[in-house]
């Protein structure tokens, strides 16, 4: 299933084609120099859009990668080397390997697997990091990969060059895998798990909350680009016929990130725009090098002018284009801007809750800090439960800890019988538990679509997931803006959106932390028609925090009062109006309760 209108997946697969084709017809035209031009620059975008398809999709920056490019180079390059030239240059290697000798294409297909095997298990172990601690683990990647191969004498010649390589890439092999590596990157990036992962660069706590299993869809995406980077290897090693580690360390690392950085890295689109940039740039600058003359004037040889213009076209493109001369989207994204509504089919509703959520005790400490100090609190099935206190009562730390997103220090989260406590937050989305965020947390760079439909994807299996988000979205009334990338809503639309995607979960316990914050009265009111609407015909436990008491009031079957991370008062507006601890903890102990300071809090 792919998450794009097709028109636009056409389009880009259609443009690939002939944009290549073009090429290629034209290089033939021009002759050999020119060829060989194309075909290396063929075989880096093949290469840049392996690195852009991981790090592009999930935000995190690779420097790691052309170690894959180099372990496929070699992978492939022992499989094609001839057997002669391995027996008397290799003499360690193994007898099966010395007297394997393939074709190009075996080769590499096997190179490729290979790859993918060892990026798996490194995979899985970088994909536990986030941020920072994620790119710098890729760094050590490269170089521990790069010493492994400086190391390794008996079977990659150590640092000296490997040579005797069968030179079989030509143009026309070079632009069918780089064909193939734009059509696999651009497919990907609108399958369910490429839209996950997307979600997931988004907001990961956000992606977590609709069912994301974060961690599994990178490690998707790192191990399919490492695939696409051992396809660059066995290009680039089969077109050089020699080589050596270098060509797989920083320099060229430099070189592809430098392309994918000044195009955009979360696009297909990005990745030939930075490629095209970053290759004439070099070519013109090398020509330069060794010095020219302008206006008469000699220029002398400048050492490294390649490496400086790049660098500073990178400082331009970071200061002018921060997402890269590509921006966000793809181009079809921007000419085609179309969004294929799921169709609206009768969703077979979830059975209403018959369990009783319960918190046990709950205590949540920040190091010397109690936010919430021994908790216990109870939703019963089908009800709407109001949370309120002051501000730094922990309420939202509260929520946090009841949908997974934090693990109580103490005490327990139990639905029925089962014990949620410590389980992910994906886990306690599948199991019927869905919310909203206090700041809200959209995916902004997607579709208001997209949104939706990754929650409704990520949660029971997916099924009937674009009813299912057809179906929030009427509810919330924000279909029409199904194309509109969800950062570009006010804000009163934002917050129905957000509970659009937590509605798409086909939740049995919703949890809304402030949903009509920033709202005017009138959409307030609109809001409130809506929760009860989902109480009373889905049967949807609702537990709602909000400073509006007002709202709280008029939707709320039962009230439950914070102060100071502990719980002071739980029962009926009504009993809640007038209880004493609440009026204190709302106005202060030394004023007057009367008739009208209990009106201050309705």
């Amino acid at each position: 299933m792919f998450t794009s209108p097709r028109i636009q997946l056409l389009a880009s697969a259609g443009a690939i084609l002939a944009l290549t084709l073009a090429a290629v017809l034209l290089a033939s035209w021009f002759g050999p120099a020119t060829e060989r031009v194309l075909t290396v620059f063929l075989i880096s975008l093949t290469a840049v859009v392996g690195i852009g398809l991981y790090s592009g999709n999930s935000g995190i920056l690779s420097f790691g990668h052309v170690a894959f490019m180099g372990i496929g180079a070699y992978a492939a390059s022992l499989l094609t080397l001839p057997s002669a030239l391995k027996v008397a240059t290799l003499p360690k290697l193994p007898e099966w390997l010395a007297m394997t000798e393939l074709s190009l294409i075996p080769a590499t297909l096997i190179a490729v697997v290979f790859t993918a095997v060892v990026a798996l298990f490194i995979g899985a172990a970088i994909g536990k990091l986030e941020g920072s601690a994620a790119t710098i683990a890729t760094l050590g990647l490269l170089i521990i990969v790069h010493g492994v191969i400086i190391g390794w004498r008996d079977v990659t010649r150590g640092a000296q060059s490997f040579f005797g390589v069968p030179r079989e890439t030509d143009l026309v092999t070079a632009a069918v895998a780089c064909v193939l590596a734009l059509l696999v990157a651009r497919y990907y990036r609108d399958s369910v798990s490429g839209l996950r992962l997307r979600a997931g660069r988004e907001n990961a706590i956000a992606a977590g909350a609709v069912g994301v299993r974060i961690q599994r869809e990178r490690l998707v995406a790192f191990v399919l680009s490492a695939a696409i980077m051992a396809l660059a290897g066995s290009m680039i090693a089969h077109f050089l016929g020699a080589f050596s580690p270098k060509k797989f360390y920083f320099n060229d690392t430099f070189l592809l990130l430098a392309m994918l950085i000044v195009g955009g890295m979360t696009t297909v689109t990005g990745a030939i725009t930075g490629a095209v940039v970053i290759t004439l740039v070099t070519e013109v600058l090398r020509r330069l090098e060794s010095g020219f003359t302008l206006g008469g004037f000699d220029v002398p040889p400048i050492f490294g002018t390649a490496q400086i213009g790049i660098g500073l076209i990178i400082l331009l493109a970071m200061f002018r284009k921060v997402d890269g001369l590509a921006g966000m989207k793809e181009w079809e994204e921007r000419l085609l801007p179309v969004a294929d509504l799921p169709d609206k089919a009768p969703v077979v509703p979830q059975a209403p809750a018959t369990d009783t959520l319960t918190g046990e005790a709950m205590t949540m400490a920040f190091g010397g800090l109690t936010a919430v100090d021994g908790v216990s609190i109870r939703i019963e099935p089908g009800e709407i439960m109001g949370l309120i206190g002051p501000n730094g009562s922990g309420k939202t730390t509260l929520l946090n800890m009841l949908s997974g997103v934090l693990t109580p220090t103490a005490g327990r989260v139990m639905r029925g019988d089962e014990d949620l406590t410590g389980l992910a937050t994906y886990q306690i989305a599948d199991r019927g538990i869905a919310r909203t965020f206090q700041n809200i947390r959209l995916f902004p760079n997607l579709t208001v679509m997209q949104n939706v439909l990754v929650a409704a994807l990520s949660t029971h299996g997916g099924r009937d997931a674009p009813a299912r988000a057809h179906a929030a979205m009427e509810r919330l009334g924000v279909t029409g803006h199904a194309a509109a990338d969800a950062g570009t809503l006010s804000y009163g639309d934002q917050r129905r959106v957000e509970i659009a995607r937590a509605l798409a979960c086909q939740p049995q316990f919703l949890f809304l932390d402030e949903p009509a914050a920033g709202m005017n009265r009138e959409e307030t009111d609109a809001l409130m028609v809506i929760l009860r609407r989902l109480s009373s015909e889905l049967g949807i436990a609702v537990l709602l925090v909000d400073h509006d008491l007002e709202l709280i009031n008029q939707l709320s079957d039962r009230i439950a009062v914070l102060n100071e991370g502990r719980m002071i008062a739980q029962g009926t507006p009504l009993e809640i109006r007038k209880d004493p601890a609440v009026i204190a903890a709302y106005l202060g102990t030394g004023r007057k309760t009367d008739t009208k300071q209990e009106g201050e809090m309705t």
